[in-house]
């Protein structure tokens, strides 16, 4: 009895050894000419090669620039969201106050809260 035990613990060990070892080695073999397989891209732990010549280096954004462009564009998103809201209270005004609002105005009042928390923002 002890001895089949020992057996079957074998096998299972040879086993759980083959498909641990299987990732590592699928990882080791080069992608087939024709596949079309690119070979994995090393990560580096700064994020970027230092072999990489220096100017391609990403650039950091630049605050101020982003905040005028969201100036810039506050006015006209204002803008759109009047119109949207007036828009969706004609539509409220034509409905009956006793029955249920349609898909199309509550779409609508999806896309101006959206608006709204994107301008807020």
């Amino acid at each position: 009895m002890p001895e089949s035990r020992r057996h079957l613990l074998a096998g299972l060990c040879c086993v759980a050894g083959v498909f641990g070892a299987e990732p590592l080695l699928a990882g080791l073999q080069a992608p087939a000419p024709g596949s079309g397989a690119s070979p994995r891209a090393k990560v580096y732990p700064n994020g970027r090669d230092p072999n990489a010549p220096q100017g391609l280096e990403p650039s950091t954004p630049n605050p101020k620039a982003i905040e005028l462009a969201n100036q810039k564009a506050l006015p006209a998103d204002i803008a759109k969201l009047y119109e949207m809201a007036s828009d969706l209270k004609n539509e409220i005004d034509k409905t009956d106050a006793a029955s249920t609002l349609s898909v199309t105005v509550v779409k609508k009042a999806q896309q101006i809260e959206k608006l709204a928390s994107k301008s807020r923002n």
